[in-house]
């Protein structure tokens, strides 16, 4: 009876290392899908034109745009924050007249994707429990940021509305100074309006913190950053900025700012724009493009113009030549491929070396990604929603674990915004 058992014991471990020898590993591509579809994945910066909002022309579609409900399905990306840009005017009541009635078209545009258009598909998220329960549901999310809070004028109760809205960050200023702060723009003529922050920009910092609005400073200045870092009680994220360590921009943030951010635990959203990846390589492309550009455009019947002119253009101008960009782009990308002098696009690659830097600088609980599609993002890999998977396949490929994907791909921006609400929850009376 022993022989016979020990016999047993021998088949069936036997048959165990048979079937374990059998069991094919995954390949690198597989272990990727395998994480990308575990984890929720968040782009913390998507423009929203509100031509695209209506019954005939919206999201449900497969726009020319880079994001819509289509392309983020079949690329994977699960959370979209949509945002609400107002470019900078005068600082004049007018001026923030006409910026408020922007602000506010954009918010209805999205409140009517997720209420009316396609509720079945995306749902409104103002936290990160929210945005969980809808994407555990099996639909897309869609979160709010401002992108400039210049349409809020002088009165502060402003704040309070937007966040009504559903507003959960918001950045004191653009390309250009505003009444709240002074622009990284300034350092393109060293003029400056507030040194930083003026009065009324320290007053936002504390009204934002007690609403619970996470602070953006991917736009402000560097010395307006700073005082933010200084002033704020909650963690403060940048939506939409890599390495100046790696490219020297102004919207980039340098180390003093990155490190800065990490004390404060905040989180840098690495940004897949060309421009600020690789100044030097996306310079060469854009060279070599300009005329495939200008010669799409124009067979197109609509005008091309470099990015150096965009905030010189009018707002209903801005909005036109932002509907074109992806149909162009595509168009001139086509015929760039089949030219064997093209010089290299900025790609995937390129993008994920700002997010190893950042990673190696401050940690991975302080690097995030963003894509600022449809407001100039997008690079060979990752040119629309649709190619998100393509991004962690980056990832993989350079050893990030499954806990770390999940943390770059939006669980370290949940995070702050749950700190962020956490503070105002607890912010005393008055």
């Amino acid at each position: 009876m022993r022989i016979y058992s020990l016999i047993l014991s021998m088949l069936l471990l036997v048959a165990c290392q048979e079937k374990d020898q059998k069991k094919p590993e995954l390949s690198m591509e597989e272990e990727a899908l395998r994480i990308h579809n575990k984890v929720m994945t968040v782009d913390t910066h998507v423009d929203i034109n509100v031509r695209n909002f209506t019954d005939s022309v919206n999201y449900t579609q497969r726009l020319n745009t880079q994001v819509n409900l289509p392309k983020m399905e079949e690329g994977g990306l699960d959370v979209a924050w949509f945002i609400v840009y107002t470019g900078q005017d005068t600082l004049t009541d007018s001026g923030y007249a006409k910026a408020e009635a922007n602000a506010l078209g954009k918010f209805e545009a999205i409140h009517r994707l997720c209420e009316e258009i396609a509720p079945d598909r995306i749902g409104l998220a103002t936290t990160s429990a929210e945005a969980r329960e809808i994407y555990n549901s099996g639909k897309k999310v869609a979160m709010i940021g401002v992108e400039n809070a210049y349409p809020m004028g002088t009165d502060l109760a402003n704040f309070e509305k937007y966040h009504s809205l559903g507003a959960r960050y918001v950045s004191l200023a653009h390309n250009g100074h505003s009444q709240f702060s002074d622009s990284n723009t300034g350092e393109t003529d060293d003029i400056w309006l507030h040194n930083g922050l003026s009065d009324l920009g320290k007053e936002a910092v504390v009204e934002m913190n007690r609403l619970g609005i996470m602070i953006d400073i991917s736009h402000p200045s560097k010395e307006a950053n700073m005082q933010m870092l200084a002033l704020s009680k909650a963690p403060i994220i940048a939506s939409h900025s890599s390495a100046r360590a790696l490219c020297d921009h102004s919207r980039n943030l340098d180390d003093d700012q990155l490190l800065r951010l990490k004390e404060n635990g905040g989180v840098v959203q690495t940004v897949a724009l060309a421009g600020y990846v690789n100044k030097e390589k996306s310079a060469a492309r854009d060279a070599f493009m300009k005329d495939i550009m200008e010669e799409v455009a124009d067979s197109l019947g609509v005008t091309w113009y470099e990015r150096s002119e965009f905030r010189n253009l009018s707002e209903a101008e801005q909005e036109a030549f932002i509907a074109v960009i992806p149909q162009v782009t595509s168009i001139a990308d086509e015929i760039a491929a089949n030219r064997p002098d093209t010089p290299p696009a900025v790609d995937v690659s390129d993008f994920v070396d700002h997010i190893d830097y950042m990673v190696e600088l401050i940690g991975i609980d302080h690097v995030g990604i963003s894509s600022d599609f449809d407001g100039g993002g997008g690079i060979q890999g990752w040119s629309d929603a649709s190619e998100t998977f393509n991004v962690t396949l980056e990832l993989v490929s350079r050893g990030y674990s499954e806990e770390d994907i999940a943390k770059l791909w939006g669980g370290n921006l949940l995070r702050v915004l749950d700190e962020v609400q956490a503070v105002a929850e607890n912010w005393p009376a008055d």
